[in-house]
């Protein structure tokens, strides 16, 4: 690394910081030189325009010795890194996004280039490079990113028909005290443990349900919970308890397509020819895909609501859930399924890779 990077950092400059003075605009300036032409004194000029009469000083023997009122070359602070030195980092950081600021200032530093970490990220930042918490995503093996590419080239020019017709199902765990459960607290320094300003917190959050759900272009369809570790057996009767309804209370029709991720108890042999059974029309699934599964949305929606209302214990949890899942408006669903077209795109333009859903 440090023969690579001396080879591509040619020169690198550090500079004594200055302390730089007020600029005054243009067209302050200006005013003052003709003040002055017009035979007024400093100290008149300085009264007339609230400027120190030092500074109309400046500006009038700046004018006299350079014939401008031009701001000119080599004012202001200095960069500390030399075009090529950001260079270097904008291109490191880029082809490896986990790289730290201190290891960065190392790199520097083996080169004969003394930087702080601090300059390192205020730099990057000025290139429009900030740091920040990487977002969590499935791990996708070759088969998998290859799956997902063959289903959006498939299914990418589908209908609109299509999706509406289609049943969106899934499991979601909330929890008590979840992540969803963000506050903030005003406080000073050296009060965080102050009772006021703590929040309080149960061990394992307190508790937590189990949710199986649906949705389509027309609404939220049955919301219910799930009891203890759920099974083949049980996930057959949940479908059995709550599909059909489903599909009847959002009217789609005899065509409908029902949809189901790849846990194992939905592929099992026994829930396959359960399925198989029932008729259903299954959209084909590929794993590790749950950014192409718009309930995900929904979810996110229903744990914030339910949050918001603070649930003290977990008959609460169940009972706030079901009234936000109801209140989910028509046009949420819609929106989600409407836009379906453009996951399989983002899917198809990253190659198979996650997208931002």
């Amino acid at each position: 690394m440090t023969v690579i990077l001396s080879s591509f950092l040619t020169f690198t400059g550090v500079v004594t910081n200055m302390v730089k003075s007020r600029e005054w605009s243009r067209k302050t300036r200006e005013e003052v030189i003709t003040l002055h032409r017009k035979g007024n004194g400093y100290k008149k000029i300085a009264k007339m325009l609230n400027i120190p009469r030092e500074t109309i000083g400046s500006i009038i023997r700046k004018f006299k010795a350079k014939g401008t009122v031009e701001t000119l070359p080599g004012r202001g602070r200095k960069k500390m890194l030399t075009s090529t030195a950001v260079h270097y980092l904008k291109r490191r950081v880029e082809k490896s996004p986990h790289v730290t600021a201190e290891e960065l200032r190392k790199d520097l530093s083996d080169v004969g280039t003394e930087v702080s970490a601090q300059t390192i990220r205020r730099t990057l930042r000025n290139e429009g490079l900030h740091a920040r918490t990487p977002r969590r995503t499935p791990l996708l093996s070759p088969k998998n990113k290859k799956s997902r590419l063959q289903y959006a080239k498939s299914h990418v020019d589908k209908p609109q028909k299509f999706w509406d017709s289609v049943l969106w199902t899934d499991e979601t765990k909330l929890e008590l005290f979840g992540p969803m459960d963000q506050r903030y607290v005003w406080r000073r320094k050296n009060k965080a443990y102050e009772e006021k300003n703590t929040l309080p917190t149960v061990k394992h959050g307190g508790g937590s349900i189990m949710l199986w759900g649906c949705f389509a272009s027309a609404g939220t369809g049955k919301l219910q919970r799930v009891q203890g570790t759920m099974n083949s057996l049980q996930y057959q009767e949940i479908l059995d308890d709550n599909v059909m309804q489903s599909v009847t209370n959002l009217r789609l029709g005899r065509r409908w397509i029902f949809q189901q991720d790849n846990d194992p108890k939905h592929t099992s042999k026994s829930t396959r020819a359960w399925l198989q059974i029932k008729g259903w029309n299954i959209l084909e699934w590929p794993s590790q895909s749950p950014d192409l599964n718009p309930i995900e949305n929904l979810w996110w929606d229903l744990k914030k609501a339910v949050a918001v209302r603070k649930p003290k214990n977990v008959t609460e949890l169940e009972a706030f859930a079901h009234d936000e899942w109801a209140k989910i408006p028509v046009d949420r669903c819609k929106t989600l399924v409407s836009s379906y077209a453009s996951r399989l795109k983002a899917v198809i333009t990253v190659k198979g890779c996650c997208t931002k859903y």
